[in-house]
């Protein structure tokens, strides 16, 4: 089994509201359909472990952009 640990990274409050949905339902959604969608690539029986984190401003902060590994080149 093949364990993947996720963040998604938002800038608001209300944006992680809206991806985790009422009760977690959209983030179990959205897990259980990227898991088969990887299992189906990899061939592989997949844990998927999905967190959703407030990162204000990250889409323009360049040192947090470096780290999640979006760069210039």
């Amino acid at each position: 089994m093949i364990r993947a640990k996720i963040s998604v990274h938002v800038e608001r409050d209300s944006q992680r509201a809206i991806l985790l949905g009422h009760k977690g339902e959209r983030l179990k959604d959205i897990g259980t359909r990227a898991r088969a969608d990887i299992e189906r690539i990899l061939s592989a029986r997949v844990y998927l472990g999905l967190h959703i984190k407030v990162s204000k401003d990250w889409q323009r902060n360049p040192k947090l952009l470096e780290r999640l590994g979006f760069n210039d080149q």
